[in-house]
């Protein structure tokens, strides 16, 4: 190969690269321009976001995931907008990014909904850590609100793990959303006790015990005529917290003093009769 041809080749090569940086140089800055002004136009939006989650007082476990969500997001649309700027085929990409997608999410499903209903628990609160519930067929305190999952301690001390989509769908009783609650006893006593010396001592032991409001006032009626009692029944409202603390304290009352009073609390009992047949 002599000089000439050296020169030709070199001539073409050098048109082939001012061509492709005439046509793809524009492209480069311009994709460039629009990376450094799309990060900062996402640091904006993502600031914004924040301040309005702020604002709505979101949960503080919640908004960093939120924040990362969203950005990540802005930053994926804004890294195809300038590989399609850059001339790079988008439609291939996208269909297989779909794809890779769907075949994700069908694996995850389980995953994603619990994900989803962590969100949702997050956002409406139907509950928070502290409070009493009953959910899934298990009750226990919330001791810790994750985004895949629930935490509950039940009464003996044992910890249960509830995914959030069951939570975030199902029927769910919580006994802590209210301040106070009602207390509701059944005091059985034997036919022939008056009426009125045994509400007048459970009206005594319900007066005596501050944890128990005035106001609503406490009911206490005859409820039933059972086979061998007559039930009165009993509610009175107290704090959430003092409820249980109540419950058992009031049955121990009762049973004490009906037992000083001379009050008699029956038990079920059956005659039997034998007659002699000759």
């Amino acid at each position: 190969m002599n000089t000439n041809e050296l020169s030709a080749d070199a001539l073409k090569y050098k048109g082939y690269l001012s061509d492709f940086v005439m046509d793809f140089g524009p492209k480069l800055i311009g994709a460039i321009i629009v990376l450094i002004i799309g990060l900062w136009v996402i640091k904006m939006i993502t600031k914004g976001f924040d301040k309005l989650m702020v604002r709505s007082k979101m949960d503080d476990s919640l908004r960093p995931f939120l924040m990362s969500l969203v950005g990540s997001l802005l930053k994926l649309l804004l890294g195809i907008s300038i590989m399609g700027m850059l001339g790079i085929e988008m439609t291939s990409f996208i269909a297989i990014l779909a794809a890779a997608g769907l075949a994700v999410g069908m694996a995850l499903s389980g995953t994603l909904q619990n994900f989803a209903g962590g969100v949702m628990i997050l956002i409406f609160k139907p509950f928070k850590v502290g409070d009493f519930i009953d959910a899934q067929g298990h009750s226990g305190t919330v001791k810790e609100i994750q985004i895949f999952v629930t935490f509950l301690t039940t009464p003996d001390n044992v910890t249960i793990i509830i995914p959030n989509g069951g939570l975030s769908n199902g029927s769910m009783t919580n006994y802590s959303s209210r301040s106070t609650r009602r207390v509701d006893w059944t005091v059985g006593v034997a036919y022939g006790e008056s009426v009125e010396k045994v509400r007048a001592v459970i009206r005594k032991l319900i007066d005596d015990d501050p944890r128990i409001d005035d106001d609503p006032a406490s009911f206490i009626k005859v409820g039933e005529l059972a086979d061998s009692s007559v039930n009165f029944t009993v509610r009175g409202w107290v704090k959430s917290d003092d409820y249980w603390d109540v419950f058992f304290d009031m049955n121990e009352k009762i049973y004490t003093t009906f037992e000083q009073e001379g009050m008699s609390i029956p038990f079920p009992q059956m005659d039997v009769h034998v007659n002699n047949i000759k």
